[in-house]
């Protein structure tokens, strides 16, 4: 028989042991319950009938609940058991283990810290984290080797560039160990059970709470303080959290997609639709590259150029998609589950998402080990197989946002603080963001070049087939896509270069202002810029006049109860739909607006990843007068998607190039986005039931009879498919499906924008009126070396949209942002606010604070032989306004005082403001140049007797005398 199981049975990982009977038994059998502190109690039964085969048994699971109250064990008089199974006594070691591991889970589990209360939790979370870490470190590796390579795979270039940097790897990392937990924890429930079962309703909340701690997910649902952010209601912070202060974390980067209707996954949590070959409507899901052979192909020569629009359109198009969403791939090439590499099988396991070749195929031979290698979007944290999310349906996966959802430019300044600190240039105090070193076009500013191990912009030497060429590295920018295509990479240098132009023009007007005032205003107003291009010029070229009016209107005002979080279905299908406008060819034009003769326009597909185009073929200006003097593809329902993108994606030898179309189907398939009809119904249009009415609405029955071949019904169609497939509205660029997701998005991200232009007190009304004069036909006169524009570089030139001079076109006036200083006797400029001499906190390389034989702590700190401040130490600057005991500042003079502090240390550390012994302000740190800079800025209302110093943390040592803490009485109370 089974010996009783006591206490001491419990195994160190939360197990317990059971010894096999010495023999069968056709008796029941019970182990004693095993008590805990908590609500539950456990007790494994063993039945065996005479029936059954020798060493077999039966086995329940009975749960007894505790009366904390009067610590009594109140048991069931009557029960149902839970079935477990009918297993052998050899095999039953481990279901035991498992199934007694679960009940020994507390039922309140106290603060943990670094360890999960439940030992097989905690089990479960240290395998899980070993399985990502290992994929994690050889999937770069594997990548690291692929791309030095001679012979770089096109799926190698997305997936590389489709990675998650920054802040962004920490949040799929963080996801994936939760999800991987709570994989391993759903296999070995079901593996007992022997049916479907969510492992997290075996959880409680605070199981799941302190799950998220250890895994580092509840850091990325953690709500951040506001109120100690500085400038929060002037500038927007990078990441763009505390836009609004509310709920700090809406539209913010690295947070979910929102949803407009309810994912359709296989399982009902994460697997993608169709991953189980289930039928829908009573019919199987197309294969997706056979949709695109069917109805997508098209060739270049039978391609239709627009006759309205330019190819800046298309390009601007996707500069914008790239200020909202970036959607990252998982970092992992092999599956958790088994090890698989993507790359080496057609076999579907997370993250591998391949995409099956159809019989028959124009390009690919179709076998079964044939098939484009794909990767699933990474989920955020707490979602899939975990109740605990941000919000959104329980227990459905969703993806990762990496950027901000507002109009920020967000390409240009990062979208994370450590990438937008890497863009700026800090070797001066000109608020200016950084620029290459090594080359310049026609004297003008490049990009910088990016860092990255990984040069997947080596493309120099296999495109023109010179072993002897100079290769050059990526670019660096706000987003990661800044190489994807060189048109591309022209925007990017462009707004850099307007940056910096404004960032010194706002010097010559205010050169007492500092370099982060330089660039936050430089920022702010580039910001505005992007919201006037896209709201009064682009969305009126691809929605039409009359949605733009009838759909999205005038500006209402802010409100703090809009989300304008980027909806999945914009990011994964609506906002995809420029795929179809861009041409096969890049045209590099002459100052003439003809075939740049040196540098003739070059193949689509000839332009991914090669910014040595730029270096070495004439820079940028042919290849914007290409896209304001050339027009765009037109897109028609017989001629979609240009081998360029279908047959040729990041194809840079003769390997296996990428299907964009496919991609976009099988992405929206891999987050479960409904169909087509869907969405019809969600915007109010109709929903075709069969070929006749499908045919209606796309105004065209023979593509309706084709799509249906593939589908089966017009609720199955792909809504990338069904929404690039209808006709345009009037005076718009996308039909009717598109219009409504689109202009419903934007007109979310407007009014949820707290920091919107228009909105009161962002801007000044001088400034606003200066403002709505910008024109990007400007914007490229004032930073090129272009000489005549279209004077709207979204319309083709005609005779109601002239080429004129640059000279002739207006710009936007800056004077509306001149700062008037006040200026001493000796015109020197000083501090328009009144400062008394006893409250006026001196920076410490203040003249008057400084002597030769100055022995303070900021004297000595920069001295490797020198021991520096160490924890909770007041920073002061041995100045006659502090005590040089305590480095206190003390108000005399009630009233509203502002403070700034620099503190540079050879230490990591963190520095707090503090007011009557508790922190105001945390500083944000940074690392430049070989040292650690904590900086803050805020604005404190003292009375008297109000205490006010910094403090430092976390080890701070060699502070040096760079530092400063200053500050001014603004006004008294």
């Amino acid at each position: 028989m089974f010996n009783k199981v006591n206490q001491s049975d419990i195994l160190p990982t939360g197990f317990v042991e059971i010894r096999q009977p010495e023999t069968p038994t056709n008796v029941r059998r019970e182990f004693p319950p095993v008590e805990r502190a908590g609500r539950r109690n456990c007790s494994l039964l063993k039945v065996a009938s005479p029936g059954q085969p020798r060493g077999k048994a039966t086995l329940y699971i009975r749960t007894e609940h505790v009366n904390t109250k009067h610590n009594k064990s109140q048991s069931f008089t009557s029960f149902t058991p839970t079935f477990i199974g009918t297993i052998t006594e050899t095999e039953m070691f481990l279901p035991v283990l498992v199934v007694l591991g679960l009940c020994l889970v507390p039922g309140q589990p106290k603060p943990t810290g670094e360890h999960l209360g439940s030992p097989f939790l905690q089990h479960c979370f240290e395998e899980a984290k070993k399985l990502v870490d290992d994929a994690y470190l050889y999937s770069r590796q594997e990548s690291l080797r692929r791309v030095r390579k001679d012979v770089v795979r096109p799926h190698d270039t997305l997936r590389l560039l489709k990675q998650p940097r920054g802040e962004t790897r920490s949040a799929v990392r963080s996801a994936d160990y939760m999800a991987q937990t709570l994989r391993l924890l759903h296999d070995r429930v079901h593996r007992v059970h022997k049916r479907s079962l969510n492992a997290t309703d075996l959880l409680s909340g605070d199981e799941l709470k302190d799950l998220a701690k250890i895994t580092g997910c509840e850091s990325q649902i953690r709500l951040p303080e506001c109120r100690s952010t500085a400038n929060i209601n002037k500038y927007r912070t990078i990441t763009s959290v505390c836009n609004n202060p509310k709920n700090p974390r809406l539209g913010a980067s690295n947070t979910p997609f929102s949803r407009l209707l309810p994912a359709e996954y296989d399982d009902g949590i994460s697997q993608p639709k169709g991953w189980n070959n289930r039928t829908f409507n009573n019919f199987l899901l197309p294969l997706v590259r056979q949709v695109s052979n069917n109805i997508l192909s098209t060739t270049d020569a039978a391609v239709v150029s627009d006759r309205e629009f330019t190819h800046m359109v298309t390009m601007f198009g996707q500069w914008n998609d790239h200020d909202l969403t970036f959607t990252p791939f998982s970092p992992s090439i092999r599956s958790f589950s088994n090890g698989l590499n993507c790359d080496e099988s057609c076999e579907k396991s997370e993250p591998c998402i391949p995409i099956p070749i159809p019989q028959g195929d124009p390009r690919i031979p179709s076998r079964p080990d044939t098939c484009i290698p794909a990767f699933r979007s990474a989920p955020a944290c707490g979602t899939g197989f975990s109740a605990y999310n941000f919000g959104g349906e329980p227990n459905k996966r969703e993806q990762i946002n990496a950027l901000t959802a507002f109009l920020d430019l967000s390409q240009v300044y990062g979208s994370d603080d450590k990438r937008a600190l890497s863009l700026r240039d800090l070797t001066n105090n000109d608020g200016l963001l950084r620029v290459n070193t090594e080359f310049r076009d026609n004297r003008r500013e490049l990009l910088p070049f990016d860092r990255m191990e990984a040069n997947i912009c080596a493309t120099r030497k296999r495109i023109t087939n010179d072993t002897n060429a100079k290769e050059v590295p990526c670019f660096f920018a706000g987003d990661v896509r800044v190489d994807e295509n060189i048109a591309l990479t022209s925007l990017h240098t462009l707004f850099m270069r307007e940056h910096n132009r404004l960032a010194r023009a706002l010097k010559r007007l205010n050169p007492h202002w500092d370099s982060e005032t330089l660039y936050q205003e430089a920022r702010k107003i580039m910001g505005a810029y992007t919201q006037i291009f896209v709201f009064r010029d682009y969305l009126t070229h691809i929605l039409g006049d009359n949605a733009v009016r009838t759909q999205i209107g005038r500006y209402p005002g802010y409100n703090p109860n809009v989300d304008p979080s980027i909806s999945n279905v914009f990011a994964t299908a609506a906002y995809r739909f420029a795929h179809l406008a861009i041409q096969p060819m890049l045209a590099r034009l002459d100052g003439n607006y003809r075939e740049n003769n040196q540098f003739p326009s070059v193949s689509l597909y000839r332009a991914f990843f090669t910014p040595w185009r730029i270096v070495f073929e004439g820079g940028v200006d042919p290849l914007l007068r290409g896209l304001i003097g050339r027009p765009a593809k037109l897109n028609t329902q017989d001629h979609m998607l240009v081998d360029a993108l279908r047959e040729r994606l990041f194809q840079f030898v003769q390997h296996l190039a990428l299907d964009l179309g496919a991609l976009n189907m099988q992405r929206g398939r891999d987050h479960g986005l409904p169909g087509y009809n869907a969405y019809r119904r969600l915007c109010g249009l109709s929903q075709p039931r069969n070929q006749a009415e499908l045919g209606r609405v796309l105004n065209n029955s023979n593509l309706a009879q084709r799509l249906l071949e593939l589908y089966g019904s017009p609720n199955n169609i792909d809504v990338w498919m069904g929404g690039v497939a209808e006709p345009f509205v009037r005076g718009g660029r996308v039909g009717p499906l598109f219009t409504c997701l689109i202009a419903r998005q934007f007109r979310a991200i407007r009014q949820g924008d707290r920091l919107w232009h228009e909105n009161p007190g962002v801007f000044t009304a001088r400034q606003r009126v200066a403002l709505s004069s910008v024109t990007l036909s400007k914007i490229i006169c004032d930073n090129t070396g272009i000489t005549t524009v279209p004077a709207n570089a979204f319309n083709v030139v005609s005779n109601k949209n002239r080429l004129v001079r640059c000279n002739n076109i207006r710009g936007v006036d800056l004077t509306a942002w001149r700062d008037r200083p006040c200026t001493n006797a000796s015109g020197s400029v000083v501090s328009c606010n009144p400062v008394s001499e006893k409250e006026a906190v001196i920076p410490s390389n203040h003249p008057d604070t400084q002597s030769p034989d100055q022995q303070g702590p900021l004297a000595t700190q920069g001295r490797p032989d020198q021991q520096g401040l160490l924890d909770n130490e007041a920073i002061y600057n041995d100045q006659h306004h502090y005590s040089t005991q305590t480095g206190l500042f003390t108000c005399v003079i009630p009233g509203v005082y502002q403070f700034s502090f620099l503190c540079t240390a050879y230490g990591a550390g963190d520095v707090d403001l503090m007011r009557n012994s508790k922190p105001v302000l945390h500083s944000f740190k940074f690392y430049h140049g070989g040292q650690y800079l904590s900086s803050g800025e805020t604005v404190l209302k003292l009375v008297n007797g109000d205490t006010v110093w910094l403090e430092t943390g976390n080890r701070t040592i060699g502070l040096n005398n760079k530092s400063f803490f200053s500050g001014h009485l603004l006004f008294t109370m």
